[in-house]
């Protein structure tokens, strides 16, 4: 197994910006009253592709060698890793093919058609996700991106907290959403590095809290189909993210439900800004935590903004 380090980083982050953004950093006095710290929000909702995955996803592509191009690149996804490869594989000129969920936001896999991208629809559960990209995988003979196991992945994800430490000194804690951990293990890969005195933190759906318990446990637990409004937190740890997790991370903090949908729409309403479910989960478990943070200058990612605006989670089913 190969474990990213700090030049990884580095390279990645000159292959990936004349491909990405340097995402805006937001603060709210009204949210750094209520909850006692100092927020300052990176904004990878504004990112290319609407998430920060496409980070990773134009690391691994602009790294591939020309005579791997023919073949094009395939993964599976809930959505925003999908959506990215797709933007990554459109701007080098060469076939993704993606197995998503047929569960998955209806906006997401119009995002993956528009960026060009080839979908077969899968189960919503990693065993029915993993057995149809076997298929498609063989079939075309495409690279294999997985969506956060994956040293190029991580190394592009870890360029969002190298921007975000320069963006904002004297940091505290960082706080960022995690599902199978390919954002967490690029924070803990950049902030071990480059500042080692600030906290990392994971939020995650108590619904899907897979990473929690395996946190708790010392070893991976992983749930083949949990449901959760946070879409892009449902699937689990692997050995290279859990790496990260196990060496760096401070600790993992859960918020049900109605408190991620409650600070969601606390975001919208105050920042003026969208961002999905997932993305709500790192305030839901501050507001519930105030104490961890309190005084303390706190980076909270919001990893994207790709929400179907027709069925937003507090509409009437």
């Amino acid at each position: 197994m190969y474990i990213p380090a700090l030049d990884d980083m580095k390279t990645a982050r000159e292959r990936v910006t004349p491909y990405i953004h340097r995402t805006p950093v937001l603060t709210s006095e009204f949210l750094n009253e209520l909850t006692g710290a100092e927020l300052f929000f990176k904004c990878e909702n504004f990112q290319k592709a609407g998430a920060f995955k496409v980070r990773g996803a134009c690391n691994a592509v602009f790294g591939l060698p020309d005579d791997m191009l023919a073949r094009g690149v395939a993964t599976h996804s809930s959505g925003n890793h999908a959506l990215s490869l797709s933007y990554a594989a459109g701007r080098r000129g060469i076939p993704c093919h993606v197995v998503m969920p047929r569960t998955a936001p209806q906006a997401k896999k119009d995002a993956v058609r528009g960026y060009g991208g080839i979908i077969t629809e899968c189960e919503p559960s990693t065993s029915s996700r993993e057995e149809v990209f076997a298929k498609v995988e063989a079939e075309t003979g495409a690279e294999f991106v997985h969506p956060y196991n994956d040293p190029r992945v991580i190394a592009g994800q870890a360029t969002c907290s190298a921007e975000l430490i320069e963006q904002v000194e004297n940091l505290d804690a960082v706080v960022a959403p995690i599902g199978g951990g390919g954002m967490i293990s690029g924070t803990c890969l950049t902030l071990s590095n480059l500042a080692p005195s600030v906290k990392i933190y994971a939020a995650e759906p108590e619904m899907a809290d897979d990473a929690a318990r395996s946190f708790r446990a010392g070893h991976i637990i992983a749930d083949d189909a949990p449901e959760t409004v946070a879409d892009g937190l449902k699937v689990p740890l692997k050995d290279l993210t859990w790496h990260f997790v196990q060496n760096h991370v401070t600790d993992i903090l859960t918020a049900s439900e109605q408190e991620i949908v409650d600070a969601m729409k606390l975001i919208w309403k105050r920042m003026k800004i969208v961002m999905e479910p997932s993305s709500a989960v790192p305030l839901a478990t501050i507001l519930k935590n105030k104490e961890t943070f309190a005084g303390k200058r706190v980076g909270i990612i919001i990893t994207g903004g790709n929400v179907d605006l027709d069925s937003l989670p507090w509409m009437e089913k």
